[in-house]
């Protein structure tokens, strides 16, 4: 699955959501995960309701976003969107938090997670 997260420098989640510039967008499985790719924020309005949705539309095939900091309004935006915000609250290792991640992956992971998993996977089939 998509995971992206707010840092400046790749190696800690040390951003705000509304303030980070960029995203590292990571695809983390059970048993690998790799750097995808740094996705920058396209140019918005000064109004903060654009800077959120600004962001939430270049995460958008995303399941989830880990950040440092996060506002109520712009978590409800990603929620809307099927994406789920964690929030570290202090700087913590980039590498760290995957490698936990991936830990709750191999076990069982909790209902949300489990739906995040199969964000952008087909729920139903049509027949012909």
């Amino acid at each position: 699955m998509k995971i992206a997260f707010t840092t400046s420098t790749g190696e800690v989640i040390d951003q705000h959501f509304g303030q980070c510039q960029s995203f590292h967008v990571w695809e983390v499985g059970p048993d690998e995960a790799q750097f995808l790719e740094k996705v920058s924020v396209p140019e918005h309005g000064n109004d903060e309701e654009d800077r959120i949705a600004a962001r939430a539309r270049v995460l958008s095939d995303c399941a989830i976003v880990y950040t440092m900091q996060i506002g109520g309004p712009a978590a409800a935006k990603l929620v809307a969107q099927k994406i789920h915000p964690m929030k570290t609250n202090a700087e913590v290792s980039l590498k760290e938090t995957v490698e936990r991640f991936q830990e709750v992956l191999r076990g069982t992971p909790p209902p949300w997670l489990r739906k995040a998993m199969n964000k952008g996977l087909a729920t139903s089939f049509l027949e012909d």
